[in-house]
């Protein structure tokens, strides 16, 4: 049993911490590394009484702020269990941002604005092409709580006429285009898992040090400029990132033409290279006349 695994001494009075959030923050833990499964059965308050040597009031607490959290499940009788994960997927890869991706799970998403100024950040005006820029930091949640707080960066040019009224619970994509006209074409986006500070540990309700996943990147517009520095520290327990698969030695295929096995007939293909070579035709008259 994984309670076994949990050194002697793990929760401490010495420590500074609230001896609830000690026992809360280890089963925490093993509830985010899949050690307790959704469906999983808690031990007994007695038991958790006994392996972390604390009062009965200290393991309700902590079960309650777990259940708060929605990561457990209580029920009279049946003692505790692991939820089904609350997760929200994103697709990495691409340009629509977290808001737009959640809304279309069908979920309700928040967000709050945390900060809205100009700043001084040598490295988002070197990645915006050395403009002035202002920054913009959002808390964003749905209904299992807090998701990621975002940072963004823009050119003081497109930031500078933003209010936090119109960034409440909206997509900072949405408003610039409808807005500004700008559009978000292209970027680059890395991911790399770092440990909660003090501050992102505080928004994002979970114990310092806990494990996030950060997404950083720039994006775009239709003329290759850079229009949007950002870094978004996820909740690894309630984000999961996912990411379509190709292989680059296939050649490409028009979806549309496979079969549900992925099998393309020769008709099939031949059609496809028929309108192709139809289309190339017409933008090559287009070409001749606009010449």
């Amino acid at each position: 049993m994984w309670l076994d695994e949990v050194p002697a001494g793990a929760v401490n009075a010495a420590n500074g911490s609230p001896l609830h959030s000690q026992v809360g923050a280890i089963i925490r833990s093993h509830i985010v590394n899949g050690q307790l499964p959704p469906g999983s059965q808690l031990p007994t308050e007695a038991e958790l009484q006994e392996r972390f040597s604390v009062s009965r009031s200290v393991v309700r607490q902590a079960l309650a702020a777990l259940s708060a959290e929605g990561l457990v499940q209580r029920g009279r009788g049946r003692g505790s269990v692991v939820s089904p994960r609350g997760e929200h997927h994103r697709l990495v890869q691409r340009m629509s941002g977290l808001s737009t991706q959640i809304s279309a799970e069908g979920a309700d998403v928040f967000t709050a604005v945390l900060a809205l100024a100009p700043e001084q950040n040598a490295a988002a005006s070197a990645a915006l092409g050395g403009a002035e820029v202002v920054g913009i930091r959002r808390l964003r949640s749905a209904g299992t709580g807090p998701l990621a707080v975002i940072h963004t960066w823009l050119p003081l040019s497109i930031g500078a006429g933003l209010t936090a009224v119109e960034l409440t619970d909206a997509s900072l994509h949405t408003v610039l285009r409808s807005r500004l006209g700008v559009s978000f074409v292209s970027g680059r986006r890395q991911v790399r898992a770092v440990a909660a500070t003090e501050g992102l540990a505080k928004l994002l309700q979970i114990s310092v040090g806990e494990p996030l996943l950060l997404l950083e990147g720039t994006s775009l517009d239709e003329h290759g400029v850079p229009i949007e520095m950002f870094s978004t520290w996820h909740r690894a327990d309630r984000v999961v990132f996912d990411l379509d698969v190709v292989d680059a030695d296939a050649p490409a295929i028009a979806p549309d033409l496979a079969h549900a096995d992925g099998r393309v007939t020769r008709p099939q293909l031949a059609a496809h290279a028929a309108d192709l070579a139809r289309q190339l035709h017409e933008l090559s008259v287009e070409l001749d006349r606009n010449d």
